[in-house]
């Protein structure tokens, strides 16, 4: 369904430039480890253009923390699902503050009293119109049956049905107009309440598309990386948890496998992150990869430390390093891969299970758990094998483990030996056409694959979401 018309603006025709309309939503997407200053502060250093210095950019994110009644708790943590923070009021005042920054003429609300009683739904708007009559901004809001004292706020009325305009014009007007039509609102009864009741509707929703003049790619790509960090830093189960799960788990498989040696016998083999357009995907990728190394580097360093040294693997340097290295890698592969999902299922749960399957699946075809010789050549060997990075993964880890080593003693014949360059070939089919180097290279140009082609679903769903919409709309 397309629309047709003209924007006008005072009358005249214009383009929403850059800069000149804000959009807030009716969800409060907010980080929940960041406070109050500290979210709108970075927003406005997202936002705002490199004009201005960061003391000027803090000042003016200050003063609308101030004008949105906010000051008292800009240094309370935003808060969610697991630390209590700000109220539902609060966090309203604080999504419309974030798209206050750029001073826009035209703010658009989507229900921006969804979910709060009347007193806090009538606070949220009364500091919205002190704004809007202070700044000269003109205020658009999608509001469901609002009370009779918010709805008095109000200058102008537009009641829709069905998509079509039945009133458009100054809110004092409304009962004169539907009272004139044989309409008549009751006695005591809330005028919003007698409008919609008479239209028997819903409002229409319908997306914005914003854009606005904001800070320079690289100031933006910085400034998410410290947020992110911040983020992750403090939100325990982002990757603190993940940490001491690591730590348990590769002290279990220390102790299990505790000093196994070198014999024939126990050769062993080693082997998971878009609306308002303050900053495009290119710039997001760039910074949750750049933010989330160091802490996939934390999470992979001490425990693989304590699980190496403990199950007696091949000392020196160059092997631990690379052990290390292989790691790091995979973690960050297992990110980008989830992030991948995230981006295609939506949905919290079913993008675990659907992770978890292709997880599985690429983990089922690495080689190790069936040799790659006795795997299904068509699809399971012929590609899946090879784009798995489990498959990299083992091979790798194998070939900086036996290689170099000799196998003596084994029980079978006196003056028998058997390398371990003959056990990869042999008894592990481990390629040895390349190094373990070379894997390792393989593995760092899977994680920049990865997140290359998280950017491009991400620009793609933007593309493809009217013409889904459309599609539903038409089923």
């Amino acid at each position: 369904m397309k629309a047709r018309g003209d924007m006008l603006i005072n009358g005249c025709r214009h383009k929403v430039a850059s800069g000149t309309s804000a959009y807030v939503t009716q969800e409060n997407v907010l980080m929940a480890t960041l406070t109050v200053a500290e979210a709108v502060h970075y927003s406005a250093q997202l936002q705002l253009p490199d004009s201005l210095t960061p003391a000027e950019k803090r000042s003016w994110a200050d003063d609308v923390i101030r004008q949105m009644g906010l000051a008292t708790v800009a240094g309370t943590r935003i808060g969610g699902r697991v630390c209590k923070g700000i109220s539902g009021g609060q966090r309203k005042r604080v999504s419309i503050c974030i798209e206050l920054l750029a001073s826009p003429a035209l703010i658009f609300l989507d229900e921006p009293t969804s979910g709060l009683d009347s007193a806090t739904s009538y606070h949220v708007m009364s500091r919205i119109a002190g704004i809007a009559r202070r700044n000269g901004t003109t205020v658009v809001a999608a509001i469901h049956q609002p009370s009779t004292e918010v709805f008095e706020l109000f200058h102008g009325l537009c009641l829709l049905a069905n998509g079509r305009a039945v009133y458009f014009g100054p809110a004092s007007k409304a009962i004169e107009f539907f009272d004139a039509n044989g309409f008549p609102c009751p006695l005591r009864r809330n005028p919003s309440d007698h409008f919609l009741r008479m239209i028997n509707t819903d409002f229409e929703q319908g997306d914005h598309v914003l854009q606005q003049r904001q800070a320079s790619f690289w100031t933006k790509s910085i400034v998410l990386t410290k947020r992110s960090m911040i983020n992750m830093h403090r939100d325990i189960g982002y990757y603190w948890l993940r940490f001491v799960i690591n730590i348990a788990l590769f002290l279990t498989i220390g102790t299990i496998f505790f000093n196994v040696g070198h014999n024939y016998a126990s050769i062993q083999i080693f082997e998971k992150e878009q609306r308002s357009g303050h900053y495009g995907a290119i710039e997001f990728v760039i910074a949750n990869t750049l933010s989330s190394t160091l802490y996939l580097g934390l999470i992979s360093v001490l425990p693989a430390a304590i699980a190496y040294y403990l199950t007696g693997l091949q000392r020196g340097i160059e092997h631990f390093f690379f052990f290390v290295a292989t790691l790091w890698t995979c973690t960050m592969l297992v990110e980008g891969l989830m992030m991948i999902v995230a981006a295609i299922v939506p949905d919290f749960l079913l993008g675990i299970i659907t992770g978890s399957r292709v997880q599985g699946l690429l983990m089922l075809n690495a080689g190790f758990f069936r040799l790659p010789n006795d795997l299904p050549k068509p699809i399971w060997k012929y590609p899946t094998y090879y784009i798995s990075y489990q498959k990299y993964t083992t091979q790798g880890l194998s070939k900086n483990e036996f290689l170099g080593l000799v196998f003596q003693d084994l029980g079978l014949a006196r003056g028998i030996d058997i390398s371990g360059k003959y056990i990869l070939k042999y008894n592990l089919q481990v390629e040895l056409g390349y190094s373990k180097w070379v894997v390792l290279a393989i593995l760092l140009g899977m994680v920049i694959i990865y997140r290359v082609l998280f950017l491009v679903i991400i620009k793609v769903s933007k593309m493809a979401k009217p013409f889904i919409k459309c599609l539903i709309a038409k089923v």
